[in-house]
């Protein structure tokens, strides 16, 4: 009998879509990959070979994260037989306190994960669903959870506290920080492409349906936007970034918002873009209304307006900036978007070369200039795959 390959499986769970990634176990080489979106609507299915090109694209119904996830096992049973599956990585967005290294599924870390569902209600509980429903299909594969949190676990004091009373922090009310497998991935490419710019001043922007940015100065996260759940910070395709707490008493003393589920629906799935709006929360629907509607003129701007205040702020924290990194859907393929965040901040030594920008080339700033901005495109899944394959071969 031919021998078969063992694979890892990475896992990118969230509430309407599942990324998934095949690894060669031994040099981590792409096998296949793909992405089912818009769990819960008539459902998009990409798959795509070793390159990243479009595979197969496959339009049907996907009823919730279970089926997304039955299909998946059903994909990997038919169409993988020449693959053994080795482990199976997860993206998690947040293990708390003391929970920050990549570590093997257990009975007792699943009860401290569903106690942690409150810090983040949209990704933890389909990130749960994931990993029980492989844990029953392949009960004898190891799960390993890679914590988005991780990069920024050693943020200076002042970056990582709320001015709240210190039992509140040693209850875990601190500022985590999220989309680190993002940034470690980026860090990693700037220490083989650009090693001079690796251990300098770097400002990351993770822009998408979730935006964050974060700083970072001789490899260590210094701050960050998101800060207890990732409803913080900068404005998002559906959640409200930063706002002032009055807000929150005023509404739920006011105009009657009782309990935390109209809360979570009003912060995290009614506003942002989407609130703004009044409708679309996709910054390319946004972009092609913005000139016959305000409203969608009005999005964009309060968009680019905080991404921009945040990159001064940060760039504050590092004391300059010599690398700004655009990474995420939007920070990726929307040009306009890298165009209105960047303009005004030349006193920061933030320049974009037009015609590069237009490209979406790996460099676009204008050669000499004082801060090199970059495009790099996001790629957690690698980072899954090398944190569970550094855990397979240390147990």
């Amino acid at each position: 009998m031919e021998q078969q390959t063992p694979f890892i499986l990475t896992i990118n769970c969230g509430s309407s879509s599942l990324k998934f990634a095949l690894f060669n176990h031994d040099d981590l080489s792409l096998i296949s990959s793909g992405n089912i979106r818009d769990i819960g609507r008539e459902s998009t299915i990409i798959l795509k070979d070793p390159t990243g090109q479009l595979a197969e694209e496959i339009q049907e119904p996907v009823t919730d994260i279970r089926a997304a996830i039955q299909f998946l096992l059903k994909l990997i049973q038919e169409s993988f037989t020449p693959y053994r599956l080795k482990a199976i990585g997860h993206r998690i967005v947040q293990g708390g306190q003391g929970h920050f290294l990549p570590e093997k599924v257990t009975s007792a870390l699943l009860a401290h994960l569903e106690e942690l569902v409150p810090l983040a209600p949209e990704h933890l509980p389909p990130e749960l669903i994931a990993i029980r429903a492989f844990e029953t299909a392949y009960r004898d594969i190891p799960q390993v959870l890679c914590y988005d949190t991780a990069f920024h676990r050693d943020m200076p004091f002042a970056a990582k506290h709320f001015a709240l009373p210190r039992y509140l922090w040693d209850r875990g009310i601190i500022r985590y920080g999220f989309h680190g497998l993002s940034y470690e991935y980026i860090f990693q490419q700037l220490k083989q492409n650009a090693p001079q710019e690796a251990d300098g001043k770097i400002i990351m922007a993770h822009l998408g349906n979730g935006a964050s940015m974060a700083v970072m100065r001789d490899g260590k996260s210094l701050d960050t936007t998101m800060g207890l759940t990732p409803a913080g910070g900068l404005v998002m395709s559906t959640r409200s970034g930063d706002i002032d707490p009055g807000v929150i008493l005023y509404l739920l003393k006011e105009k009657h918002f009782i309990g935390e589920r109209a809360l979570n629906e009003l912060l995290n799935k009614q506003a942002g873009l989407k609130g703004i709006s009044g409708g679309a929360s996709d910054i390319r629907t946004l972009l092609e209304q913005e000139n016959t509607d305000p409203k969608a003129a009005e999005a964009i701007s309060l968009f680019c307006y905080q991404a921009k205040k945040y990159i001064g702020a940060l760039a504050a924290a590092a004391g300059g900036i010599d690398t700004l990194v655009f990474t995420g859907g939007i920070g990726e393929h929307a040009p306009v978007i890298r165009e209105r965040i960047c303009d005004g901040l030349s006193f920061l030594g933030i320049q974009l070369d037009t015609a590069a920008n237009k490209k979406a080339s790996d460099i676009v700033s204008p050669t000499g200039s004082p801060v090199t901005i970059r495009i790099i495109p996001a790629n957690e899944e690698i980072i899954i795959a090398q944190h569970t394959q550094h855990w397979l071969h240390s147990h």
